[in-house]
Formats: C-alpha cells, sequence, structure tokens
C-alpha cells in the first residue's frame, strides 16, 4: 500500500526536515509574539542580524552604528506551512514602504528583511516579492539576501511579549485567526503552540497513574498510553514510548543554549515536550507537559474512539 510504504519512510527518518528564515520587521517583539501564533512554525528566537558589530547587545544594536536589523529566527515545518505562507503572514504585519522605519520605530536596525538559510529559498523570496511588486506602484524596500550573521537576543527580549502582556507592540496580534484554538486555556495555548514549559511538579499528570490513554488536548489524537507511564521524579509526565511512531514527530531543538530533541504531535503540530535516553532499563524517557495531554479514563476509551471516528 502506497500510504504504508510512506509511514515507513517517515519512520526510518528520526527527525522531521525543519527549515530556518530569518523575517526582519521594526520591534522584534511583535514580530515574534505573531509568528511564533502560525501553524507550522516550531521555534521562533529573537536577535540581531546582518550588521559588523562582532558582539552585537541591544544597547549598541539600538545606536543604529552595528548595522543589525533586529530579526526573528524562525524554524518551520515546511510539510505543515509553507515559505510563501509565511512570507504571506509576514507581509500582512510590515508597511513593505518604509524604509528604516516601522509604526513609531525609526532606525536602521527596525529595517525590513527576509533573510535566507539556505539557497534553495532564494528563488521563493525573490518570486515572492517580485510578484508582490507587479500588484503595487509604490515602491517596496523589504531587504532581501542571504543571513550573513544572526546573534541571539539577551533572554528578557525572548517570548517579551508572553513574559509582558501590557508590553509594547507595533504588530496587531488579532490578526490571525485562533478559532481552532479557542477551546484551550491559556496555558495549554502557550505549551502546545509558542513551545513554552509548564513548572517542574506543577502538571496535573505529573503524579497520575490511573489506566487509560493520554490524547493531544488540541485534536484529541491518541498519543501515549499509561501502560507506558512511569515515575522518573523529573517534575514532568514520563513516558518510555508513544501509542505508535507515527503519531509524533521530532525535532532537533537547538533553544536554551543546547540541543535536545523536541516531540511534537504529528497532526496537530502541538509541542509535547522532549525526549531523553535516561529512561528505565536504557529506554528512552519522553518528558511532557501536562497541560498538552487529555486524559481518557480506561472504562471510556472505547466510546471516546468511536464518538472520534464519527467526526
Amino acid at each position: 500500500m502506497p500510504n504504508d510504504k510512506y509511514n515507513q519512510m517517515k519512520l526510518n527518518n528520526m527527525y522531521t526536515k525543519l527549515k530556518v528564515i530569518y523575517l526582519a520587521g521594526g520591534c522584534f517583539w511583535g514580530v515574534e509574539a505573531f509568528i511564533s501564533r502560525l501553524k507550522g512554525v516550531n521555534q521562533t528566537e529573537v536577535g540581531y542580524a546582518n550588521g559588523n558589530d562582532l558582539a552585537p547587545t541591544y544597547e549598541k544594536v539600538c545606536t543604529g552604528k552595528t548595522g543589525h536589523a533586529e530579526s526573528v529566527k524562525v524554524t518551520y515545518n515546511p510539510e505543515i506551512i509553507s515559505l510563501e505562507e509565511i512570507l504571506e503572514k509576514y507581509y500582512m504585519i510590515i508597511d513593505p514602504y518604509s524604509l528604516n522605519r516601522q509604526g513609531p520605530d525609526i532606525g536602521t536596525q527596525y529595517r525590513t528583511g527576509v533573510y535566507w538559510q539556505e539557497e534553495s529559498q532564494r528563488e521563493d523570496i525573490l518570486k515572492f516579492f517580485a510578484k508582490k511588486q507587479n500588484e503595487d506602484c509604490e515602491k517596496i524596500v523589504v531587504e532581501v539576501g542571504p543571513i550573513g550573521c544572526f546573534y541571539t537576543a539577551e533572554e528578557y527580549h525572548q517570548k517579551y511579549l508572553e513574559k509582558n502582556q501590557q508590553g509594547y507592540c507595533h504588530v496587531d496580534l488579532n490578526l490571525i485567526n485562533d478559532e481552532e484554538f479557542k477551546h484551550l486555556t491559556r496555558e495549554e495555548y502557550e505549551i502546545t503552540q509558542l513551545s513554552m514549559t509548564e513548572p517542574p511538579f506543577s502538571g496535573e499528570y505529573d503524579d497520575f497513574y490511573e489506566d487509560g490513554v493520554y490524547v493531544d488536548v488540541v485534536n484529541g489524537e491518541l498519543l501515549f498510553s499509561s501502560e507506558d507511564k512511569f515515575d522518573s521524579g523529573c517534575g514532568w509526565p514520563a513516558f518510555t514510548k508513544p501509542i505508535s511512531e507515527d503519531v509524533i514527530t521530532k525535532n532537533r531543538d537547538f533553544s536554551h543554549g543546547s540541543t535536545r530533541v523536541e516531540v511534537r504531535s504529528a497532526k496537530a503540530n502541538s509541542h509535547l515536550g522532549h525526549v531523553f535516553n535516561d529512561g528505565p532499563g536504557g529506554a528512552k524517557r519522553y518528558c511532557i507537559n501536562s497541560a498538552a495531554l487529555k486524559f481518557i479514563p480506561k472504562q471510556e476509551i472505547e466510546e471516546y474512539i468511536n464518538n472520534k471516528n464519527k467526526k
């Protein structure tokens, strides 16, 4: 069967082949908050791109003398969201005709720009902006080119608007339609869609061992079984394996200054947690956020599956 062959190919490849693009659109707080909400965007990181200072800081960049642009490093899954779709969303939140200015912010550090990491992205980006220019008589001044350098900004800038609810933002975050996530609590949304992490020992399922299954809180897809759950002492629910390898994807995660393997749900692309190699007897340890899961008791599983199949 073609589908069986396709699934096997996916299983043979441990990691999803993610792509990276760099976007500059004025103050990076708002751009990061907006882009991070796009389905298919796995990680975002703010920083300083394509300048001439080898050790840029926020204070130095704000002088306009380092040549850097406030930018967002966007890691995305091309199987879920295309580069063109990202560019369309990006184009919605910038003024493409304004040189070195976005909203009230003025200076070369606030210029707009799209910088590719792979040469294969070049044609798509140039084609996108050529199409936009053909549709408009006003000159588009968005800078496009390869990424020359990118320096991660200070930690307090990362996910700034999630940490500071009343923080300044020149981007209208209401432009994103979050209808499919309206059933989520704020914590569930932040963890599954913005890749945040609940505090250790705080989750509902950390010290919880009833018989049943755990499903994706976003779309209800079956992910883990209580039969594979164990007490790891780490402060988060831990499993030796998912119900099936094809219900998850694994991505290399370079955030927080370390290299880890991120775990996401295959269909909803929900951030779940991370997987480590220190489980019992040399097994895996799938360290998962409680807020990414919903528990279905054993006696309700059959009815749950039947109702889900009817939808």
